[in-house]
């Protein structure tokens, strides 16, 4: 076995059990033995080099280009053991925390999410087949953090919550002009529309979504309510007295948050109501994941609290309530790698087997990071006027007793209904 992985290995794994075959045929264990096995073998001295000067990347990568094999326990066990040896950060190394330093530098340069720039990151992921998303999305195609209002609720039932969760937030009244800022496949903008009887505008750079959405409108009857738009939310020029933003602002970049948050400003009536959905980091300022960055979300930034709400100050916005959801997405996260986990071998019909790796890392290491790591999601309220909102929070939950009574169980009969969104011309 490479001579600095080994190392890197006995350093980084105290408890747990990881055996591993190196590509010379050796095999070594590290940690105390305890809890499930993990066996990796490696195929080429190559992936080990790699691995052991550059983790963060090469973890992946390796595992995506076949450089190294589970054959024992699988790539989320092996995460599990890693993080809760290593905490937040895996760079034992002062090479690792040199390259964790470099990310932290160039950030800005990776994440310059320009008006081209942008629409090419969004349509590299959210482009990508249908036929996948359907693999392991909920029939709404809700691809951002459900709202578990019980341990026992299933993945249709706390979707539904978090649009509710939203919607009661926002405070939205008959015929308000809402605006949905990354919209995805539309279903938030017509829970607005279908329920609490809003005129919604939806946003998004995905030609795919655009189209889905359009259509589920017409199918529901609600084009007259909803209408979704292939456009940059900075080209919009109307005004709106509710906006939301539900998994879109981590494509933004940290260079445009300012930019971000004065368009808010500017978009948002006098009297209007904004709501901010987003991942979030819980120990401060950092830099993308590199495998991440690379393969999954280019141009995307992970923000902490602490270089958001600076720019809500300085655009001229007052914060009404912040709310910390913690491992809302880790949960989300499971049910979408076991999903995609139980129908992989659709997925490699779609794609290939390195994709299939590379989408099961990348849904493990979410899922990880959401556990054992930093990240968390952030609600943010924001509006112009202090008195925009009621000043206790019992108005949430009652919004969201009353829209339980109208929503359930009509709007997950109807999701579950909806035809799958591959099928669209």
């Amino acid at each position: 076995m490479n001579s600095v992985l080994r190392v890197v290995l006995r350093q980084a794994i105290k408890k747990g059990d990881v055996r591993v075959t190196s590509s010379d045929g050796t095999v070594l264990r590290f940690g105390d033995g305890t809890g499930p096995v993990v066996h990796i073998r490696f195929n080429s001295p190559q992936a080990e080099r790699s691995l052991a000067f550059n983790p963060e990347l090469k973890l992946g990568e390796c595992y995506m280009d076949g450089g190294y094999d589970i054959v024992e326990g699988d790539i989320y066990t092996l995460l599990q053991i890693i993080f809760e040896n290593t905490g937040p950060t895996a760079a034992t190394q002062i090479w690792m925390r040199v390259l964790s330093s470099m990310r932290v530098m160039f950030r800005r340069f990776q994440q310059m999410n320009n008006l081209m720039r942008s629409s090419s990151n969004v349509k590299s992921h959210y482009d990508l087949s249908g036929e996948l998303y359907d693999l392991f999305l909920d029939p709404d195609q809700q691809y951002s953090c459900a709202y578990f209002e019980t341990p026992d609720m299933s993945l249709v039932e706390a979707q539904l919550a978090k649009k509710r969760h939203i919607a009661a937030k926002l405070l939205i009244n008959k015929d308000d002009k809402v605006l949905d800022i990354g919209c995805g496949w539309g279903g938030l903008g017509l829970y607005f529309a279908r329920y609490l009887n809003a005129n919604v505008t939806g946003v998004t750079l995905s030609e795919e979504q655009h189209a889905i959405a359009n259509r589920r409108a017409k199918d529901l009857g609600l084009s007259d309510k909803a209408d979704f738009l292939l456009k940059d939310y900075r080209h919009l020029d109307d005004k709106y007295d509710r906006i939301s933003s539900v998994g879109m602002f981590e494509h933004v970049g940290v260079g445009h948050f300012k930019e971000y948050f004065q368009h808010v400003a500017r978009l948002l009536k006098p009297d209007g109501v904004f709501l901010l959905h987003s991942i979030g980091r819980s120990d401060g300022p950092g830099a993308t994941n590199p495998f991440i960055r690379k393969y999954i979300f280019p141009g995307g930034y992970i923000p902490a609290l602490s270089e958001v709400i600076p720019h809500i100050e300085r655009a001229g916005l007052i914060i009404t309530d912040i709310e910390i959801l913690r491992l809302h997405y880790a949960d989300t996260l499971r049910a979408w790698r076991e999903a995609f986990m139980a129908r992989r071998d659709e997925a490699k019909a779609l794609y290939d087997e390195r994709f299939c790796r590379m989408w099961e890392f990348y849904l493990a290491g979410s899922e990880s990071a959401f556990r054992w790591q930093d990240m968390m999601v952030f609600h943010i309220q924001i509006a112009h006027k202090q008195d925009a909102v009621p000043l206790t929070r019992n108005y949430i939950e009652a919004e969201e007793q009353r829209l339980r009574r109208i929503d359930s169980p009509l709007e997950i009969a109807t999701v579950v209904q909806t035809p799958r969104h591959h099928a669209v011309s």
